[in-house]
């Protein structure tokens, strides 16, 4: 999963860029990037780690134009790698800068495709750079020297038709303008807005509202599965559906956990979702469970908070703060390597021990992925002095994994995978499991009659892929090169070639 982010402004736009990557930062905490474009020149800074330490004062002054794009990313195929820090640059035709969010499942077969007919050459691993190729070759098709936006919307149109997966990704052209686009089911999201200065109008697409609500920008709409959007330079803005069949499904995973609560994607309130997610989740426990002994509700923060409040609400049962969060440990959903999210769970989480001691006490969970930080909270909360311990997730069990570019284990590292619930409250050390059914869960998120949203991705929970390619022969190459061992084994690859580097 990755942040990005794209402004055509009437003054510089590195403080705005910087902002909308401060504000999207829980999308990735690999890498950060930005581009600007000053007239025809292009100005870049990238690197390793996070927004506030990849930009400083002096990178900042030299981040100089009117327009940019920007980048968040956290890898989905491995260990962390500076060579693939985006946004990424191709100078042919024209020059393009192109920042993505999400993971193409037909990459291989594109690759080869670009090399053997398209004549093109990547330099790294990343099938985001194979978006930035594909649209680069469907652009000089066309040879033009001067562009407009209809021979940009060809040219995504040309994507469309080759690419496979979920993709959403802002471009910018040097002296031209910026432009977003989504794939054609609309899995990962994308929304654009303006805001009102003394200069005129400027423009922002970004993965997230909340990019937008926080730099003053008015929300226009989501980028339409399909779609694109284009700004020229001078400030017009220009939209048109570029898919042939688009049907929006969007990732129903964004409003479990990655999306912030206080965005808004597809005209849905994330947080409202994760309310309903909470009442949901009560009315389940009500039917299944009519003669509980909870004691006390407890959240594991940040992202369950909403859920369980409704749900102790709900159940009538008092509701507890039980955890401080450090803030300044990254989100373990998304860290590289089983030992390293392991310790950083002790590390992030430390229990008020008054709120555990003699109770017995209901966890609240988003969800359950590998079980490796559940395991660790449900040990911590017995530690502290908890009576037994129930653990509930607002999510159905995860039981297969995610293709279109979010990094879950592969599915041996699923602890749902191939286990009755029954069993995985033994593996996690319950003394009870309650799980989301996945028709209400897509209740809650869909508000049924309200939202214009017929379908979701399900596929981590049902294993139904949306784009209707995901063979069980690319699932076992994903597992490859997804799987724990296979990403400590690139890691120590790419650290000896770092200490080769500098030994010279």
């Amino acid at each position: 999963m990755c942040g990005i982010v794209g402004i055509v402004g009437r003054s510089p736009v590195n403080q705005s860029l910087y902002d909308a990557l401060l504000v999207l930062q829980h999308r990735g905490q690999d890498a950060a990037g930005i581009v600007t474009c000053e007239g025809e020149r292009l100005h870049l800074r990238k690197d390793n780690g996070l927004a506030r330490d990849v930009f400083r004062t002096r990178h900042m002054i030299q981040l100089r134009g009117d327009m940019g794009v920007g980048h968040v990313r956290y890898p989905t195929a491995g260990a962390a790698s500076s060579a693939e820090a985006q946004p990424f640059y191709v100078n042919s035709p024209y020059g393009i800068v192109l920042a993505h969010n999400g993971n193409l499942t037909n990459a291989e077969a594109l690759k080869h495709d670009l090399y053997a007919d398209d004549l093109r050459h990547l330099n790294t691993d990343s099938d985001s750079e194979v978006l930035l190729n594909i649209f680069a070759h469907e652009l000089q098709r066309q040879g033009k020297l001067r562009i407009d936006e209809n021979d940009v919307f060809e040219a995504v149109a040309g994507v469309h038709r080759r690419c496979r997966g979920g993709y959403a990704a802002v471009a910018m052209i040097p002296g031209f303008g910026v432009f977003g686009f989504r794939d054609p089911a609309g899995i990962r999201p994308l929304v654009y807005g303006a805001r009102e200065t003394p200069e005129g109008l400027e423009y922002m697409i970004a993965s997230e509202s909340v990019a937008l609500d926080t730099s003053g920008f008015r929300i226009l709409a989501d980028v339409a599965p399909g779609e694109a959007v284009f700004i020229s330079v001078d400030g017009r803005l220009h939209t048109r559906q570029c898919a042939t069949n688009p049907i929006l499904s969007p990732c129903l995973f964004e409003f479990v956990y990655f999306a912030r609560p206080d965005s808004i994607i597809d005209n849905i309130s994330v947080h409202k979702a994760r309310s309903r997610m909470g009442k949901k989740l009560a009315a389940k426990i009500k039917r299944t469970w009519s003669n509980h002994d909870i004691d006390v509700v407890i959240p594991v923060p940040d992202t369950s908070r909403t859920a369980a409040l409704q749900l102790a609400n709900h159940l009538g049962v008092p509701y507890a703060e039980g955890f401080i969060k450090n803030r300044y440990i990254a989100r373990t959903f998304i860290m590289p390597g089983q030992k390293v999210r392991k310790k950083s769970v002790r590390q992030k989480l430390n229990p008020i021990y008054l709120e555990f001691r003699k109770k017995n006490v209901l966890l609240v969970d988003d969800s359950i992925v590998r079980g490796t930080t559940s395991r660790e909270i449900i040990q911590m909360a017995r530690d502290a002095g908890a009576r037994r311990v129930y653990l509930a997730s607002a999510a159905p069990p995860v039981r297969y994994p995610n293709v279109y570019g979010i990094d879950m284990p592969a599915a041996s590292e699923l602890v749902a995978s191939g286990r009755s619930e029954q069993d995985i409250c033994a593996e996690l050390g319950a003394d009870r499991l309650i799980f989301q059914d996945l028709e209400d869960l897509i209740e809650a998120v869909q508000k049924k009659g309200k939202s214009h949203v017929d379908r979701f991705d399900t596929s981590v929970f049902d294993g139904f892929y949306v784009t209707g390619d995901v063979t069980p022969e690319y699932l076992a190459a994903l597992e490859a090169r997804r799987n724990d061992c296979a990403k400590e084994q690139r890691a120590a690859s790419s650290e000896s070639a770092i200490d080769l580097h500098n030994s010279h």
